[in-house]
């Protein structure tokens, strides 16, 4: 039975299934692997700069001749990026008042200083992308404007922007854009908004209910995203309207996947339960297995920081955790689905056993008595 959507003739691919391009997992190698198996691999455009996006791009050309795409994570507070000058001392005080007794139990010498600056790499890195043309330039957490989607359209690369809610998905649309991603509240990483809300729950709207609102608002093609991980997630996804599944929970537990072996491990062990949203990792909502980190910072009632400044305040501290393998300290984006997740093949793999298990779906449906 055909899987075969609007969605794959329209990115060149063989199966309606997409790899979430998540930062510090989505390199070439998972990229290049998820593309040749006949879906869509996406690069990781966060915290590179132009020259290393360069590199990902010619590395996953090199290793694999079909459509990819690059992903450019752009909230509005990296554009530009907020300087930390101006945040009051008051909040710098409590930040790092509470990330100095987290110091002091990891042996970490103390400090009161602001942060470093967010470098500002988005304008450079989507100059790249306009040079070096992938498939498909992603958008994540971010409002494309109609003149950055037109210089995509000059140079043949469709753009992909991902929503948590109906209106967004109709601004994005206006934008030009040429498929939106409808992200429910399932999906781990951030929640896919351009602008901070006060509180998470105005954008945590399940995948089963957004999906068919999105796909009834816009006239371009949907993908769903949001605890999808297996072929009876894309069956789903495809019944709600949707023209694909996004996937990234699933492919961070891969051999290609440039996570750290513990964080791959900390996943495998981990049910649908593990997870929460917090802002206490980089300052915008996202969810992540929950560890002594986030759960303590939560409760200490401390502010965050702006994008990202959060979390460079906290560098140390998730490089102490990297480097002991500690994952109650260190940052690990993780949807609900991780309690669908039990072993750590290859991407190729992953694309494989989905394909087969949606249309071993399929033909159980057809079966069914009418």
């Amino acid at each position: 039975m055909t899987l075969r959507t609007p969605l794959c003739d329209l990115l060149g691919i063989e199966y309606p299934i997409v790899q979430s391009g998540m930062g510090g997992v989505a390199g070439p190698d998972l990229v290049a692997e998820v593309s040749r198996a006949g879906a869509l691999g996406i690069i990781a455009g966060l915290n590179l700069t132009a020259d290393k996006v360069r590199e990902a791009i010619r590395a996953v050309r090199a290793a694999a001749d079909r459509p990819f795409g690059v992903n450019l994570f752009m909230p509005d507070q990296l554009r530009p990026p907020v300087d930390p000058a101006t945040i009051p001392d008051d909040t710098i005080r409590a930040v790092q008042g509470t990330l100095n007794g987290f110091r002091a139990r990891l042996g970490l010498p103390s400090t009161s200083e602001r942060p470093p600056a967010v470098p500002d790499l988005i304008p450079a890195a989507f100059e790249v992308i306009l040079e070096e043309r992938p498939r498909v330039f992603s958008i994540g957490l971010g409002n494309p404007e109609p003149k950055m989607v037109n210089r995509c359209h000059e140079r043949g690369i469709q753009v992909m922007a991902m929503v948590t809610t109906v209106d967004d998905a109709r601004t994005v649309e206006r934008a030009g854009v040429d498929v939106i991603v409808a992200q429910g509240a399932e999906a781990g990483g951030h929640r896919s908004t351009w602008s901070k809300p006060a509180s998470v729950e105005s954008v945590s709207i399940g995948t089963l209910t957004l999906v068919p609102q999105v796909v009834d608002a816009v006239r371009v093609p949907v993908i769903a995203a949001g605890g999808i991980a297996d072929g009876r997630g894309l069956v789903a996804a495809l019944a709600l309207g949707a023209s694909g599944a996004l996937l990234g929970t699933r492919f961070v537990a891969t051999r290609e996947a440039t996570a750290p072996e513990f964080q791959k491990k900390a996943l495998l062990e981990s049910e649908a339960e593990a997870t929460t949203v917090t802002d206490a990792i980089t300052g915008l909502w996202a969810r992540y297995i929950q560890n002594t980190y986030t759960a303590e910072y939560d409760a200490s009632g401390a502010p965050v920081l702006p994008a990202l400044l959060q979390s460079r305040a906290e560098q140390d501290i998730f490089g102490h955790a990297a480097k002991e393998a500690a994952p109650e300290w260190f940052p690990m984006p993780t949807g609900q689905s991780v309690g669908l997740v039990h072993d750590l093949p290859g991407a190729a793999e992953v694309v494989e056993r989905i394909v087969r298990e949606a249309r071993a779906v399929l033909d159980a449906l057809a079966r069914l008595p009418r």
